[in-house]
């Protein structure tokens, strides 16, 4: 028998009607008449040529035919259920897309993902890295961490904590004070919006009223995580985000020897002015504001 002449109707009704050893069983189950089960399992019997059941008084019990069919119709009517349950309950998770850049996201976001599933277990959170500026109302995005000054057109921002830079390095290179800074090589990233207020090396040097050392070398990347990384692995000092390396100060990967500590841009929440965020979406703000005031008051 062909896959397209399966008499699959007939194979529903028989797989109940073995499953429950009664017509009027699987009858009530399935919501119609014992004599429509009935007349299913002849239109079947009748079909594949095979005798299914041997018909008592008030019982049906299978023949040898119908023992060897219906494991294989049990199995498989388990199989559609269980997947079927899986790809709905998939489907109706909720989820909430968070955009960010690619630093943050791997730095801040990341290390804090264990304390936000054991808060909200029955949300699913999407990270979208990315060091592009995301349009929150075309794109299938929920909340965007925005750094900047603002203001954002067709957004609802709200700060989160406003970052702070200070010269960090591996505590194997015995960098101690900022005289140290004219024998090891600085580490520089590229800044994707070059402003004065950013903050660059040249600027902590001015505020800390020193004269910038002419290095016999220096490390230039593209992204500040990379920067982190190569200060991580003791190739200079880099001037970075203390909130992007909480986690390796802590473990002692990296030390912040001496200051000034200097102020940088300003994280902000922002979402879609024009769409009303959902529970989900609002328990996520809600979180990331606290882990924002964490950050805020260490």
């Amino acid at each position: 028998m062909q896959r397209r002449s399966l008499p699959l109707s007939g194979l529903r009704v028989f797989e109940a009607a073995a499953r429950l050893g009664s017509f009027k069983a699987a009858a009530q189950e399935l919501a119609v008449t014992p004599t429509a089960v009935s007349h299913q399992i002849r239109a079947l019997e009748a079909q594949t040529g095979l005798a299914l059941f041997e018909r008592h008084v008030r019982r049906v019990s299978l023949t040898e035919a119908g023992v060897q069919l219906y494991p294989v119709l049990r199995d498989g009517f388990d199989a559609f259920e269980a997947t079927l349950a899986r790809l709905t309950h998939a489907r109706t998770r909720m989820q909430v897309t968070i955009s960010a850049t690619n630093a943050f996201t791997v730095k801040w976001l990341v290390p804090r993902m264990a304390d936000f599933r054991s808060r909200h277990p029955g949300i699913d959170l999407q990270l979208q890295a990315s060091d592009e500026v995301v349009d929150l109302r075309s794109a299938a995005v929920d909340i965007a961490i925005r750094y900047g000054r603002g203001p954002y057109p067709g957004l609802v921002a709200r700060p989160l904590f406003t970052d702070r830079f200070a010269p960090v390095a591996n505590p194997r290179l015995g960098v101690e004070s900022a005289d140290d800074l004219a024998r090891v090589p600085l580490s520089r990233f590229d800044w994707k919006r070059p402003q004065a207020e950013n903050p660059t090396w040249e600027r902590w040097f001015r505020i800390a009223r020193r004269r910038e050392p002419r290095q016999a070398s220096e490390l230039r990347f593209s992204d500040e995580g990379h920067a982190i990384q190569a200060a991580v692995a003791g190739h200079g000092v880099a001037l970075v985000s203390l909130a992007l390396i909480a986690e390796e100060l802590e473990a002692g990967h990296l030390v912040q020897p001496f200051g000034p500590v200097i102020s940088g841009h300003t994280y902000h929440l922002a979402m879609p002015a024009d769409r009303p965020p959902s529970p989900p979406v609002r328990a996520v703000a809600d979180w990331l504001e606290t882990q924002a005031g964490l950050e805020a008051t260490p």
